[in-house]
């Protein structure tokens, strides 16, 4: 049970000329908590409105701890639609452990596969820093002593992450966990390369149906190493989740024909479990940006290395890095994936294997007990965790079983599964999915062909202008740009699924779900006089993913004069919320985050 609160500060206040300083109300917060309503007869009208809503049962209850939930919980995305469930279960839990709950949903989630393909995507990255807003208004409005977040999917798990090391209170992160394959074997990916083969003939329109019958069986983020899926296990790594968090299935089957499913007892268990883990954190002092330092942060980066994850953890990893004030440079991507083997691939990059696959050959801790064991990669075992230290989960896996997880010997490659390349297009650096690129397509040269926006390059790719040996140039798509920095999931869907033989970039950015020879994340952004703005229709690009390089083939004297001439950026957008976003937004080499 929870004992009384002691009386005095919870932890040094933070110096104003600190980094970690944000405002006073932050600062009440980490320093008194729910002490706050105990500062006199003043704040009893405060207490009598707890008693009302049911949080404490009379006045002298709220001498106990006070733990917020913060939850997800929508039916508008697949991944949280389950998540009441879960919250349910974990308010049950922390009641049980003697403190006073406050349970909050908040709102501003966004499904990146339903609002792909349309305007709405501008607004997924934009979210994530809405959830981290959010989050920040509710802890600082209603001060507590410990917060859980339950998220899932693409931006909610980032802007979690984003909240415990802004608040920087004793907090535990836990996931709704992955979607089971299709009963067909299929993912949402198998419905976008569909569209693709649909395109060009190469299935019916009762097959394409069929596919989405199929593919998305149930609740949890999509099945393969997606942005949600991959960012949920490298929180297991960073230390702010526990072990099983990026691998345990939201859901498992409740037939043998696979017809129904129901949510995953060892989900629930997980979730109950996080309720003692914050426990512990609270009871030693264990504060997020403890947790979240440099050595994490490699840690994370050499986990998504060797398992292949998505772009866009470069993108939501570097935005972690700024909120916790760790300083961390881009080019250090490439030094540990020349030390860290990809031993891991999952859908999209090995289409049929899934999270459920690697959750059964011992999940995240098997691939980092592997690479640590056959690589110099590095990897920091005595980093602190919400449960205690990484080594701790590590020591406990298996050994790979050599299909889904290989042994470093036989690596898939002996460099990690991303790398960032820098060239004249991108002076700051670009990001692309290597383990996601056949080994003929590594190197590869071509004429631009010049698209102003996602939907303008779609339409030609779906109506066969482009051809076997392009590079399909997308700019004015970033950050400031889009605004939002859509994902291009579509048009790289449409390319593999149609079988062109071509390279992408762009300074927008990729799913999780994008294979190919797709390079996002080129910076500066065309919005902010990047030289990809200057690039002409026709001009040859090179590209050689092996030396982390990508050329306009153009002498330096003419490329300057282009940048000289260039326009200057119109916004797409020139009212509400995004209007505001791209005033403050960041380049994605800085992860995108704001520049206040």
């Amino acid at each position: 049970m929870a004992t009384k609160k002691s009386s005095g500060k919870k932890s040094p206040k933070t110096s104003k000329t600190s980094a970690a300083y944000i405002n006073d109300g932050i600062e009440n917060l980490r320093k008194l908590g729910s002490h706050t309503f105990e500062a006199g007869p003043h704040m009893l009208p405060a207490v009598s409105l707890m008693k009302a809503a049911g949080v404490v049962k009379k006045v002298d209850d709220v001498k106990k701890p006070f733990i917020t939930i913060v939850n997800s919980y929508t039916t508008q995305i697949p991944g949280h639609a389950h998540l009441d469930v879960l919250g349910q279960a974990l308010y049950s839990e922390l009641k049980k452990l003697g403190y006073n709950v406050w349970y909050t949903n908040i709102g501003g989630a966004v499904c990146d596969g339903i609002a792909m393909g349309h305007f709405g995507m501008k607004y997924s990255l934009a979210s994530r820093e809405l959830i981290t807003d959010q989050i920040e208004t509710i802890l600082a409005a209603h001060p507590c002593d410990g917060w859980i977040g339950i998220g899932n999917c693409d931006k909610i798990v980032p802007g979690m992450y984003n909240a415990m090391v802004r608040m920087n209170i004793p907090s535990v992160y836990v996931s709704g966990g992955p979607m089971l394959k299709g009963s067909r074997g299929g993912d949402l990916i198998t419905i976008f390369e569909g569209v693709g083969q649909h395109s060009v003939g190469k299935l019916s329109d009762r097959g394409l149906t069929q596919l989405a019958e199929h593919s998305c069986p149930g609740c949890g983020s999509c099945a393969g190493m997606f942005t949600a899926n991959s960012m949920n296990c490298l929180g297991e790594v960073i230390g702010l989740a526990q072990p099983g968090n990026g691998t345990i299935t939201a859901e498992v089957w409740a037939d043998k024909k696979k017809t129904r499913t129901k949510i995953n007892p060892a989900r629930i268990a997980l979730v109950k479990q996080a309720a003692h883990s914050l426990k512990r954190c609270m009871d030693n002092k264990i504060l997020p940006r403890q947790i979240v330092t440099k050595k994490s942060i490699d840690n994370a980066f050499i986990a998504d290395m060797a398992m292949g994850g998505s772009t866009n953890t470069v993108l939501h990893t570097l935005a972690l890095a700024a909120a916790a004030d760790v300083p961390y440079d881009l080019e250090r991507l490439n030094q540990i994936s020349a030390k860290t083997p990809c031993v891991c691939k999952v859908s999209p990059s090995r289409p049929g294997t899934h999270m459920e696959d690697v959750h059964a050959c011992g999940g995240v801790a098997a691939i980092l007990k592997e690479v640590a064991r056959g690589s110099k990669c590095g990897l920091n075992l005595d980093a602190p965790s919400v449960t205690g230290k990484l080594g701790d989960m590590v020591r406990k896996a298996p050994k790979p079983d050599g299909d889904v997880i290989h042994i470093v010997k036989k690596a898939y490659s002996k460099n990690g599964g991303l790398a960032v390349l820098f060239g004249n297009i991108a002076p700051k650096g670009a990001v692309v999915k290597t383990v996601g690129v056949a080994a003929d397509m590594m190197v590869f040269s071509g004429p631009a062909k010049i698209y102003e926006s996602q939907e303008e390059c779609l339409s030609a790719i779906l109506s066969g202008k482009v051809i076997d040996g392009d590079v399909v140039v997308i700019r004015y798509e970033g950050p400031k740009g889009g605004p939002g920095m859509q994902e291009m999931l579509s048009p790289t869907a449409a390319l593999m699924g149609a079988g062109i033989r071509a390279a992408l970039i762009t300074d927008g950015r990729f799913s999780g779900g994008t294979r190919g020879l797709c390079i996002g994340h080129i910076s500066p952004e065309a919005a902010s006089g990047g030289p990809i703005a200057a690039i002409k229709e026709g001009d040859i690009i090179d590209i050689n993913a092996n030396k982390r390089t990508m050329n306009v083939k153009v002498s330096k004297a003419e490329l300057a004069k282009r940048m000289k001439t260039l326009k200057p950026f119109t916004p797409k957008v020139k009212k509400g919320w995004l209007a505001r976003y791209l005033l403050h937004v960041t380049s994605a080499d800085k992860g995108g985050v704001f520049d206040i």
